[in-house]
């Protein structure tokens, strides 16, 4: 018989987007010293996840194990911009300790911290001999980004021969299939409706839902799934974000929004995207003047 897994309610959160449930029910009895890291490391990243950087900088200090020095150094890299340096600085030297440079937490947050660089080559450097499912939904994401739907199709498959039921095994499956569209959009949004009616519903569910039925044209459908989402949290850039782009799309005012979206995620796409956007439509305008 295989041991009990005394951390997959907890895991199963954190990979659903219930972040303050994996936070609440994490004084899991009878660990292991390295189950007692994977505990603690994944209630620091649901920390970041809710913004709580700070919480997490001040908690872990210099004697902690390796992985709990990279979850830390994940939330020094989104604390603020003058931060990023710093992190991308240390990063750099652990990856070349070769004491440490193989840990799979700290190859993890190397590939989400690149990731986020949008330099998806140095991502897959450290992310891309697996060894975890994180890993390998990781690689996923990263490929996804990098438009190279083959290689995403690839990684899955890996996570498939796995544990085909996993939830990141599912989720990665429907990340590919909403990259892929078509008719494999009703199948992406089956499996988001399935965790919805299995475990608690997650912002990250909804907004996986809402982005299905926005692509099946679905918009009305869409809107109140979002709007469902924006009540559990009213700071969520993702769900701003799929609002801006669902009320263009039924013919309503998207700036509130969007406004919103500028206040708390000013580094998002989609106000990048904007900002660019309004400043060429600036120049136009003076050019023709």
């Amino acid at each position: 018989m295989s041991a009990p897994d005394h951390l997959f309610n907890l895991r199963n959160n954190f990979y659903l987007g219930a972040y303050q449930a994996a936070i609440n029910n994490s004084d899991v009895a009878n660990l292991s010293e390295e189950e007692s890291i994977e505990r603690d490391s994944l209630v620091y990243r649901s920390y970041i996840a809710l913004g709580s950087y700070q919480l997490v900088i001040h908690e872990v200090d210099t004697s902690a194990p390796t992985a709990l020095q990279a979850v830390k150094l994940l939330a020094i890299y989104l604390s603020g911009s003058d931060n990023k340096e710093t992190a991308l600085t240390s990063i750099k030297e652990w990856l070349g300790d070769t004491a440490i440079a193989s840990n799979p937490v700290l190859r993890l947050i190397a590939g989400i911290i690149y990731m986020h660089e949008q330099d998806y080559s140095e991502a897959l450097k450290h992310t891309n001999a697996g060894g975890t499912m994180e890993l390998h939904a990781l690689n996923v994401q990263i490929f996804l980004k990098m438009h190279r739907s083959d290689y995403a199709e690839k990684q899955l498959k890996i996570m498939q021969q796995i544990d085909e039921d996993h939830t990141l095994t599912q989720l990665a499956n429907a990340w590919l299939n909403l990259a892929v569209g078509g008719s494999k959009i009703q199948e992406a949004y089956l499996i988001f409706q399935d965790f919805a009616e299995k475990y608690q519903t997650t912002g990250m569910i909804l907004n996986g839902k809402a982005v299905c039925c926005m692509q099946m044209g679905r918009f009305d459908e869409a809107e109140s799934l979002l709007l469902e989402s924006l009540n559990k949290d009213a700071k969520d850039g993702e769900t701003l974000a799929n609002l801006v782009v669902c009320c263009l799309h039924l013919g309503k005012s998207s700036s509130r929004y969007l406004s919103q979206l500028r206040l708390s995620h000013p580094d998002h796409m989609l106000v990048k995207r904007t900002s660019a956007a309004e400043d060429s439509f600036e120049r136009a305008l003076q050019a023709m003047a």
